[in-house]
């Protein structure tokens, strides 16, 4: 998907805005934003915080007017632009930024019409929404992580360097028990006739079941250190014989 272009709609008004750059940056790594809109009604105070933002990301402000108390007249508009751009034909993907659950539905007729959907949300965000996404990333994960470069990356052959596998960042999970059945489970299902797992496959088959599974949820850069932290499963780093490039296999012992 790293070629993708994607649209990025905001929704000003249920997400903070102190995360955007980090968010604009996760988002490249899974596509090309070449739509970024934002909706809220620019005339409340209560956006102010974003002005800067926009300008300093070129993102496009939608001015929607708060015609009635209480409500968030910036769905509907952010609703109507997705529809929109979806028939435009002119993107793969859609980033929808929001922790709001209204966008349940919208997110659900996305991905029916073959678009990859990610959204990003605070922990807050209700759980229908995250399930109708492909991904799901929780902006409080975004900044202050060490160098990921420096540690295996799940979806590719593994080079061998020093790890630093801690995230600066407090986690937001606990590795409990549901979440060690999760990723046994997902070896157990992917494992050949020896029980053995390519770790490239094991992140994304993870997320197929859970959208919002993320290392950095329980502080960790990547899948690889997570799973050491575990003690249940047996790592395989085996020789491609390329530029000392390793595959890892995991099994649970």
């Amino acid at each position: 998907m790293a070629d993708d272009k994607l649209a990025v709609l905001i929704d000003a008004d249920n997400v903070p805005y102190r995360n955007v750059k980090e968010m604009l940056e996760e988002i490249s790594r899974n596509g090309t934003p070449t739509i970024k809109r934002i909706y809220a009604d620019w005339t409340k105070p209560t956006v102010s915080g974003w002005k800067n933002v926009l300008l300093e990301n070129a993102i496009t402000p939608i001015q929607q007017y708060s015609y009635t108390t209480g409500k968030n007249s910036s769905d509907s508009a952010l609703i109507i632009d997705a529809m929109d751009i979806l028939y435009s034909q002119k993107v793969n993907g859609f980033c929808i930024v929001s922790s709001d659950s209204d966008f349940t539905r919208l997110a659900t007729r996305l991905r029916e019409a073959g678009m990859t959907v990610i959204g990003f949300g605070e922990k807050k965000t209700p759980k229908p929404f995250i399930s109708a996404c492909d991904k799901f990333i929780y902006l409080e994960i975004l900044n202050d992580t060490e160098d990921a470069d420096n540690s295996e990356e799940p979806e590719n052959p593994v080079r061998k360097k020093t790890e630093k596998p801690k995230s600066k960042k407090e986690p937001i999970s606990k590795v409990d028990s549901r979440t060690i059945r999760l990723i046994t489970e997902s070896i157990n299902d992917l494992g050949d006739e020896d029980g053995w797992t390519f770790l490239g496959n094991l992140g994304n088959f993870i997320l197929k079941k859970k959208p919002d599974f993320d290392p950095r949820n329980f502080g960790f850069v990547k899948l690889l250190p997570l799973i050491k932290s575990i003690g249940k499963i047996e790592i395989d780093e085996r020789e491609t014989g390329v530029n000392n490039i390793r595959h890892i296999y995991v099994k649970v012992k």
